[in-house]
């Protein structure tokens, strides 16, 4: 399904779904065969209520990301959880101090009456300790993916607030391990690693109360051959895996923004005959990760093994000190037993603590990454005391504006520039003069080095950007199209937008009839960045787009320049509708669109060199090409 010339026409040739299928790219549609059984499992869906997001481009919490800060609204179900904690732990310690009950008081002497008490005492340990686990795991699961539901759109929110030289010096691959892979591995400590954390460090302490409380020399001989080895052993670890997870979570990333990258420009690897080059490339990315998980991996197979030699060690010298104990008579067979299986369940949680300890190290590196992530400032910012602009006529002014991306060669030097309210106006110059630059920095995509730029007097840089940007409208030279419909790309900048608008927008720059050919009107798919569409068809619904946001001031950024005859006809066409009452800047190199201005700006070099009515160099540079 496609957008093209009407039948008949001269330019009329094959549709974009045909010319997208004899390429190979991907189908735009749902094929017919899954739509019935799509629609019956979307019907049975549940209705989920539009979420209340509050987002602002200047108030938002600025304090350094901490997992303290994180989780102190949430403090009370923490708390709960943690008293389910205390429960579970307690009642599954309960068994080998039943079991030294029932050795002592009941199976020694003979006694049955006993040995029943215990063994219902046992039982009811044991589902207490299952009830208090399943809740536990419910309820800190729920309360996991409330706090990563929170954490996801805060960092969404940080992304939609940068400005675009953020989006510019980052790697895609490294912003998508932001929201992927750390905030998985926040999703692991939180869910997992906090809560098992509370209930390990517990297990440790209640064993140590009680073995303590049986006997507290053999308790203190135990303790002293285990502690001070495992606290050595556990501070290699802690500084070592450090080091090993910061690799891993950096290595990741590099993975991901050469993959992002070797995507996005799949079309120039494959015409530069660089595929062999990239697999070898990325073999090498992929090589690094391999080397930094193999560091990690070896850190822990070494603290493993070693922590379980010394708690054979604390067993060996407890079966020692406590059989003489117990031959000395001053102390009982089931309290032995009971102290072997306590220092069984001493060592159960460090095992379980180093493979915490790993999540929490994955969870600290993620943090850091996270942390850093958020702490970064929009560079255009907006003023904490900015006001709303109110309604514009479209008078713009450039006032001694100079810019520079870099800090060091200027793009624009002491550029001065009037427009008048509904005026044209073209900026035409050679390619890197600026023309492009001027535009961007009237839409606060940028904030100029000096100067200012003012709309109806009203200096931009005062108002806010929400307020600013309702009221202009972009058109760029490589449209973005969503994956999605016609209606929710024509109606993006508008929410709520309702068809009657969507259709008047199209019959506005010519699509009406197009679409109406189409098997599902507004509803038919578009694929993900227009893939599936001409360049063509692709600007017109641009344009459609830009139509009905209404904006006061319309910016076309060479908008036909990568257009072929045909297309270029159609979208010219269209831009005589869109341009009809409002103030335009029109970034241009081809003749047509330039003449379509009330006046043509020259700049060249960063500054503007000649403004009338006509250009006669470039006209003359056109004529003779075409000659």
């Amino acid at each position: 399904m496609s957008f093209g010339p009407p039948a008949g026409s001269p330019f009329a040739g094959p549709s974009a779904t045909q010319t997208s299928a004899a390429a190979g790219l991907p189908f735009a549609g749902m094929p017919s065969e899954l739509a019935e059984r799509a629609t019956s499992i979307l019907d049975g869906e549940p209705d989920h209520p539009e979420p209340d997001i509050p987002f602002s481009q200047s108030d938002y919490d600025r304090e350094p990301f901490t997992l303290r800060r994180f989780l102190r609204p949430h403090r009370r179900g923490l708390a709960g959880a943690f008293g389910l904690v205390v429960v579970e732990t307690l009642a599954l310690q309960a068994g080998p101090l039943l079991t030294q009950i029932g050795l002592d008081r009941a199976i020694i002497p003979g006694d049955a009456s006993m040995l029943v008490a215990v063994a219902v005492a046992y039982l009811v340990a044991v589902a207490v300790n299952t009830g208090a686990s399943t809740a536990r795991i419910a309820y800190t699961g729920r309360l996991g993916e409330r706090l990563m539901y929170e954490l996801r759109i805060r960092v969404f929110s940080h992304f939609q607030r940068q400005s675009l030289d953020f989006f510019t010096g980052q790697k895609v691959g490294v912003l998508l391990t932001r929201m992927t892979s750390d905030i998985d591995a926040l999703a692991a400590l939180f869910q997992d690693g906090l809560v098992n954390l509370a209930v390990q460090v517990l297990t440790l302490l209640v064993i140590t109360v009680v073995l303590t409380l049986l006997n507290p020399t053999l308790a203190l001989i135990t303790l002293a051959v285990v502690v001070p080895a495992m606290t050595l052993l556990t501070a290699w670890f802690r500084s070592a895996s450090e080091l090993g997870y910061r690799r891993v979570r950096e290595r990741i990333a590099d993975v991901l923004a050469d993959l992002s990258e070797s995507l996005a420009g799949i079309r120039v690897i494959t015409a530069t005959n660089r595929r062999h080059h990239n697999v070898v490339h990325h073999a090498n990315v992929v090589g690094e990760h391999r080397d930094a998980n193999v560091y990690a991996s070896t850190v822990g197979a070494i603290y493993g093994p070693s922590s379980e030699t010394i708690g054979v060690a604390g067993q060996a010298a407890l079966l020692f000190f406590g059989g003489r104990m117990v031959l000395a008579g001053t102390l009982t067979v089931g309290e032995l037993f009971a102290f072997l299986l306590y220092l069984t369940a001493f060592f159960a949680p460090i095992q379980q603590l180093v493979q915490l300890y790993n999540s929490y190290q994955q969870g600290q590196a993620a943090l850091t990454k996270l942390r850093g992530l958020l702490g970064t400032e929009p560079t255009v910012a907006e003023a904490a005391d900015a006001i709303p602009l109110p309604p514009i006529e479209g008078r713009i002014v450039f006032d001694d504006v100079s810019f520079s991306y870099d800090g060091e060669v200027e793009v624009l030097s002491d550029f001065d520039l009037a427009i008048e309210p509904g005026e044209t106006i073209a900026i035409v110059g050679p390619t890197g003069a600026g023309k492009s630059t001027a535009a961007k920095l009237l839409s606060r995509f940028y904030a100029p080095t000096s100067g200012t730029i003012t709309i109806d007097g009203i200096d931009i840089s005062t108002v806010t950007l929400h307020s600013l940007r309702s009221q202009l409208g972009v058109v760029p030279q490589e449209p973005f199209l969503f994956n999605g419909t016609v209606r929710d790309n024509v109606g993006f900048a508008r929410a709520g937008v309702d068809d009657d608008d969507v259709r008047r927008a199209c019959d506005e720059v010519g699509l009406t009839e197009l679409i109406d050919r189409l098997p599902d009107g507004l509803d038919s798919p578009v694929h993900e960045r227009g893939s599936s569409l001409s360049s063509g068809e692709r600007q017109l619904l641009a344009l459609a787009r830009a139509f009905l946001a209404r904006p006061r001031v319309l910016i076309l950024d060479e908008a036909t320049s990568n257009l072929d005859l045909a297309s270029e006809t159609l979208v010219e066409r269209a831009l005589d509708r869109v341009l009809e009452g409002r103030t335009a800047i029109i970034i241009a190199h081809r003749l047509a669109t330039a003449m379509r201005a009330d006046r043509i700006a020259v700049v060249d070099d960063g500054r503007l060199t000649e403004i009338g009515t006509h250009y006669a160099d470039m006209y003359a540079m056109w004529d003779a090409a075409a000659r």
